[in-house]
């Protein structure tokens, strides 16, 4: 006889199994998840525990044109970002995150100048006796904000080229009428303003392209701040390999100075032989460069001579020659015999 056992159905732990319960709930806890793991996955540096730093905050006078994921430094070090810059009221709020780095209660802010074409960084002097909290402001009386050149020549470049050149110089031309029954010191500076007006005027194409290339070259600087920073960058390195090898170098000039004074001193002991020998061979090369028109034309008439004497003996143990339309009659050389076998 066979007994049939049936089957039992897993239950949640609140007593009903999972398929008994309602998909579309399920569905949207599991969205509701999914939702909340990616925002922790897109945010985990802004998390408590597992984030990249604690926040605080500092009260500026003026942004200086740092913005957002700027470094945070201290002491020259990298310990975090800038991450966000707003207007609070009358002054600027700048919000950056600190990572394992401590920051007093009375530390000082500054915005710093990074790169020669304008890139800046947050500078943090951490002092104070205990630990700054979470979240808070350093003051605006502990901050500074540099001095940008940069936009300061653009709006002078705006605004010299809005400025009426020909309507300034009528101005100068008008004032300098007026001032016409003024004493003479008055109307001598009244009228060299209106020809320094009137110069401008003159040149006001010309002006406007030098500020117009002066934007242009700011630009290009600009551009290339990252080969620039490079360049100066190399540059640094250079110099400190010079530095390191300080010793070598000293050294090798330190030994450069005694060969020569060993030289100096060779020849200084040798003077007295050397000079006759020179002497004379200067007298030979006097002798030579005298005749050089003679020895000249000795080379050259030498010439054919090496050449025939090399093709008679050039053949062996004896001579040779050909003597054209010549005939050799009862000869005898050597024990030869012409015409015998």
């Amino acid at each position: 006889m066979t007994s049939t056992t049936p089957m039992k159905t897993r239950k949640a732990p609140g007593g009903r199994s999972f398929s008994s319960r309602n998909p579309t709930t399920i569905g949207a806890i599991g969205l509701v998840l999914i939702a909340v793991l990616l925002w922790s996955a897109f945010n985990a540096q802004k998390l408590p525990i597992i984030g990249g730093g604690t926040i605080y905050y500092a009260a500026f006078s003026e942004a200086a044109g740092i913005k957002p994921n700027d470094e945070v430094r201290i002491a020259g070090v990298k310990v975090g970002l800038v991450t966000g810059v707003a207007l609070d009221g009358d002054h600027v709020k700048i919000t950056f995150r600190v990572k394992q780095a401590y920051v007093g209660n009375e530390s000082t802010a500054a915005i710093k100048i990074k790169t020669l074409l304008g890139a800046k960084f947050l500078a943090i002097n951490p002092v104070g006796g205990s630990r700054l909290k979470a979240g808070s402001q350093i003051p605006l009386t502990r901050t500074v904000a540099p001095y940008d050149i940069y936009p300061t020549f653009q709006q002078l470049t705006n605004t010299v080229e809005a400025i009426d050149k020909e309507q300034l110089a009528k101005s100068f031309q008008v004032l300098s009428q007026s001032f016409d029954n003024t004493p003479a010191d008055v109307k001598i500076a009244i009228t060299g303003l209106s020809k320094l007006s009137s110069t401008f005027a003159s040149r006001d194409a010309a002006l406007r392209s030098l500020l117009a290339k002066t934007k242009s070259v700011s630009g290009v600087l600009a551009d290339r701040d990252t080969q620039i920073t490079q360049l100066i960058t190399d540059g640094g390195l250079l110099l400190d390999e010079l530095n390191s090898r300080k010793d070598a170098i000293q050294t090798l000039l330190e030994n450069t100075a005694v060969v020569s004074a060993q030289l100096s001193g060779l020849v200084a002991d040798n003077n007295a032989d050397l000079k006759p020998a020179l002497d004379q061979l200067n007298a030979v090369l006097a002798i030579l460069n005298q005749n050089k028109d003679s020895l000249a034309r000795g080379l050259q008439l030498i010439a054919p001579y090496y050449r025939l004497f090399t093709n008679v003996t050039g053949n062996g143990r004896w001579f040779s020659g050909y003597v054209r339309n010549a005939t050799i009659g009862d000869l005898t050389i050597s024990g030869f015999t012409p015409g015998a076998d």
